[in-house]
C-alpha cells in the first residue's frame, strides 16, 4: 500500500502549501523561467477597487484568466499576468468618510491634505485585501509586478494623457447639463449611473393655453415644472398639430412658454405632450439647445430648491413636490394621478438619486476616439467572445440617436488624479485613468515593448462601455495598437432564483466561504462547470459538491495508479517519455483496452487544447470530467486490475497507467491546479532526465 498520498484528500492540507511553493519558486514571473519560447502571452487583471473584497464575479473572472495563463505557461510562452488595484475615487472617498463619521469628523473639518493622508493610511491597511484573497483561489499572477493606479509613474502617465488631449483641443471646459450626485457632491458620467425600478406616480397636469383652454402633460417629477421652458409634442401627433407654435401659461410661475414639436417625444407616453425642463434633464437640454429655449435652474447641488423656484426656494425636492401638487390641486390643475413604475438613475457608489443640472465641467471630445474604437472591432482587430457583445460596444459608440456624448471627465472629490492645470482642484474620473491600464501598467520600456499589446481581456458585460471601449481607443491613440486581441465577456453570476447578487440585499455569496468549506479547486470547478456560454449563471451549490466528488475521484484513482506502479520508484519513467504516447504502447502485447484508452487520451488532449483556445471553458471541463471519470476510471482502471497481474502485460500496463494519469493531470491543471500539483509531485517520473520538476511549468501535452 502506497503511503505517498494520504488516504483521503483534504484541501486544507494541500492548497496553502502548494500555493506557497509556487510563490517561493518564482514560477509566476516569466523572467525567472529559463528556456521559455520567445513568444509572449500577457493578461492584465481588471483592477479591483481598493475598497473591494472578493465576490463571485471576481472569482469567476480570476479563474478564467488563470486557466489561460497556466496553459500558456505550460506551452512554454513567457506568460505574464499583471495584477493591480484601482484607486476607485468616489468609492474609496466614501469608505474613508464613513470611517471618519465614526470619529464624529467630516473631510471638510480635516481639510484636503489631512484627508488624503487618511486615505493613504486606509489604502495601506485595506487596499491590497482583495489581491490576497485572489491568492486563496490560486491566481498565478506575477505579484512582483503589482500595480496601483496612484503609483507615481502611473500618475505621470495620467497627467501626460490629459495634457496630450488638451493640446490637441480634445479636452475643453464648458457648462452643460450633467449627472450630479447630491450625496457625493460630484458630477458623474452617464455610464456611472445605476437604474433602479421605482414605484411612483404619473401626474397628469393641466397647462392653460393663452386662449383659455388647456393641454395636459404627464410627468413623474412635478417639482421640476418650475423650471419648464416649453411643452413638446411629436410632429406627427395629429392631436396637437394645431397647437404647435401657441403658448401656454406655466402654472405657479405665470410664465409664457411655447408648444414645440420634436421627434424625440414618445407619442405613447402619458398624453403625448411633455414638459421640457432644459436645466434638469439631459434629453431636455438637447431639445432646449436645438430649439433655443431659455434655461431655468431651480434645483441646486444639495438637492434643494433655488431662488429661481420662487416661493418654493429652500425646500427639499420631496417637500417641493408635495407643495407643488397641493397648490396645483387648489387651482384644479391636476387632472388625474396613475401608479407608474419607472427606472430611476442612482449614483453607482452611494445609491443616491442623481439630479440633472447645469454645471461647469471638463469634457473629452469623443467623435474621433469613438471612430477609432469602432473601426478596431469592425475590422476584427479586437474580437468579442461571445460575438453578441460587440453590438453592445458598437451601439454605445455609435448610437442610433447620433454620436456618443462627450465624456464628462472631471469630478468634484478629493481622492484621485488632480487635473494637471494650475488652480484646478477637480480630479479626473476614475475611468479616465483605468482606460490606460493595459500600457500604463508596465512601468519600464522593456516590459512595455515585450508584453504590449496584451493578448486577452477577461471582463464582465457591465463595463464594456465604461472600460473596454475606453481602453481600445486609448491604446490606439497612444500606442498605435489595440490593447488586446480577444475580449472574453463571462457570465454574470446570479442567485439560484435568478436574482442579482448583493450583500446589501442579502443575496450575496462569499466565495471565500466556499473555499474554506470545499477548497479552492472545488470552488474553481464549480465556477467553470456552470459556465456553459449562457449570459447569466444561476449559482448552484450542487456544483461544489460535484467538484468535491471529482477531486476525490482523481485522488483515489491516483492512489491506485501509484500503488500499482510502486516498483517504478527505483526505475522511474523519464518525463519526456511520459509526455509521448507513441513509445508507451508495445503493440505486440497491447490489449484492446490499452489501445482504446490511448486513443481516447489522444482525442481529449486535442479537444482540450482546441476548446481552451476557443474560450469554451465549461465544455472543456465537462469533457475532461467525462474522460477521467468514465474512460479512465470506470473502464481502464478496472481492466488494468486483471492486466497488472499478467506478467506479460504488467510493465506495459504500468506505463500506460502512469502516462494516462500524467497527461490527465496536465490537462486538468489549469482548472484545478492545487490537487494536480500535489499528485504530480508523487508521480514515478524521472525529473533528473526530464526537467522541470513542478507541474505548473511542465510541458503542455500535444497530440
Amino acid at each position: 500500500m502506497s503511503n505517498d498520498l494520504e488516504k483521503a484528500y483534504d484541501p486544507k492540507n494541500v492548497e496553502s502549501r502548494i500555493y506557497e511553493l509556487w510563490e517561493k519558486s518564482g514560477f509566476f514571473n516569466p523572467d525567472k523561467l529559463p528556456g521559455r519560447l520567445k513568444k509572449t502571452y500577457s493578461i492584465v487583471i481588471p483592477p479591483p477597487n481598493i475598497t473591494g473584497s472578493l465576490h463571485m464575479g471576481h472569482a469567476l473572472n480570476a479563474v478564467i484568466q488563470d486557466i489561460l495563463i497556466r496553459k500558456k505557461r505550460m506551452e512554454g510562452y513567457q506568460a505574464l499576468w499583471v495584477p493591480g488595484t484601482d484607486h476607485a475615487g468616489i468609492a474609496t472617498q466614501n469608505a474613508v468618510e464613513k470611517d471618519l463619521k465614526k470619529e464624529g469628523l467630516t473631510r471638510h473639518e480635516l481639510g484636503r491634505e489631512e484627508f488624503l493622508n487618511r486615505v493613504w493610511q486606509w489604502k495601506e491597511k485595506y487596499g491590497n485585501q482583495i489581491l490576497e484573497q485572489l491568492k486563496k483561489i490560486g491566481a498565478s499572477c506575477d505579484w512582483s509586478r503589482t500595480r496601483f493606479t496612484m503609483d507615481n509613474d502611473y500618475q505621470k502617465a495620467v497627467d501626460d494623457t490629459f495634457l496630450h488631449y488638451y493640446k490637441k483641443g480634445w479636452i475643453y471646459k464648458g457648462e452643460r447639463v450633467i449627472n450630479w450626485c447630491p450625496r457625493c457632491q460630484t458630477s458623474l458620467s452617464d455610464l456611472e449611473l445605476e437604474y433602479k425600478k421605482e414605484k411612483a406616480k404619473l401626474y397628469f397636469l393641466k397647462y392653460p393655453l393663452e386662449n383659455g383652454n388647456y393641454i395636459v402633460v404627464a410627468t413623474t417629477r412635478p417639482e421640476t415644472m418650475l423650471g419648464d421652458s416649453s411643452v413638446a409634442v411629436h410632429p406627427s401627433d395629429v392631436r396637437y398639430k394645431n397647437l404647435i407654435g401657441q403658448n401656454v401659461i406655466l402654472p405657479l410661475m405665470d410664465r409664457k412658454i411655447p408648444i414645440i414639436s420634436d421627434r424625440r417625444i414618445e407619442k405613447d407616453f402619458g398624453t403625448g405632450a411633455v414638459k421640457v425642463t432644459p436645466a434638469h434633464s439631459i434629453v431636455d437640454a438637447e431639445i432646449g439647445q436645438e430649439h433655443n429655449l431659455p434655461i431655468f435652474k431651480v434645483i441646486d447641488e444639495n438637492g434643494k430648491m433655488r431662488p429661481e423656484a420662487g416661493k418654493y426656494a429652500g425646500l427639499s425636492i420631496i417637500e417641493c413636490r408635495n407643495k407643488v401638487l397641493e397648490d396645483l390641486e387648489k387651482l384644479g390643475l391636476v387632472e388625474k394621478t396613475e401608479d407608474y413604475e419607472h427606472n430611476v438613475a442612482c449614483c453607482y457608489r452611494c445609491d443616491s438619486v442623481v439630479e440633472n443640472l447645469p454645471s461647469v465641467q471638463w469634457f473629452l471630445k469623443m467623435d474621433k476616439l469613438a471612430k477609432m474604437a469602432i473601426k478596431a472591432v469592425e475590422s476584427k482587430k479586437v474580437i468579442f467572445h461571445p460575438s453578441r457583445w460587440a453590438k453592445t460596444y458598437l451601439n454605445w459608440l455609435n448610437p442610433p440617436t447620433g454620436g456618443v456624448r462627450d465624456w464628462n471627465i472631471s469630478r468634484q472629490i478629493w481622492w484621485g488624479h488632480k487635473i494637471p492645470l494650475e488652480g484646478i482642484d477637480d480630479v479626473l474620473d476614475t475611468w479616465f485613468s483605468s482606460a490606460l491600464w493595459p500600457f500604463a501598467v508596465f512601468n519600464n520600456k522593456k516590459d512595455l515593448k515585450k508584453f504590449y499589446p496584451t493578448n486577452t481581456l477577461v471582463t464582465d458585460r457591465g463595463i464594456i462601455n465604461l472600460w473596454v471601449a475606453r481602453m481600445v481607443y486609448s491604446g490606439l491613440e497612444f500606442m498605435k495598437k489595440p490593447p488586446f486581441k480577444d475580449v472574453i465577456i463571462h457570465a454574470t453570476i446570479l442567485t439560484r432564483e435568478g436574482k442579482r447578487m448583493s450583500k446589501s440585499l442579502g443575496t450575496g455569496l462569499d466565495p471565500l466561504n466556499f473555499i474554506e468549506k470545499y477548497g479552492a479547486d472545488a470552488t474553481r470547478f464549480a465556477l467553470i462547470w456552470q459556465s456553459m456560454g449562457t449570459q447569466d449563471l444561476h449559482w448552484s451549490e450542487e456544483a461544489l459538491m460535484a467538484g468535491k466528488k471529482f477531486l476525490n475521484k482523481i485522488w483515489n484513482a491516483s492512489r491506485f495508479v501509484l500503488e500499482q506502479t510502486e516498483n517504478y520508484k527505483s526505475k522511474k519513467i523519464p518525463i519526456r517519455e511520459a509526455n509521448r504516447g507513441s513509445s508507451i504502447l508495445h503493440s505486440r502485447i497491447g490489449t484492446n483496452a490499452d489501445k482504446e484508452i490511448l486513443k481516447k487520451l489522444k482525442e481529449i488532449t486535442g479537444k482540450t487544447s482546441k476548446n481552451i483556445d476557443k474560450f469554451e471553458f465549461g465544455q472543456t471541463l465537462h469533457d475532461l470530467y467525462d474522460f477521467f471519470w468514465h474512460d479512465f476510471c470506470d473502464v481502464y482502471l478496472e481492466k488494468s486490475k486483471n492486466q497488472i497481474i499478467d506478467s506479460e502485460l504488467k510493465e506495459n500496463t504500468q506505463k500506460i497507467l502512469i502516462h494516462t494519469l500524467a497527461v490527465s493531470l496536465k490537462l486538468l491543471h489549469p482548472f484545478i491546479p492545487h490537487i494536480t500539483e500535489e499528485i504530480w509531485s508523487k508521480m514515478p517520473l524521472d525529473s533528473a532526465r526530464g526537467k522541470p520538476t513542478a507541474l505548473i511549468i511542465e510541458k503542455w501535452p500535444t497530440v
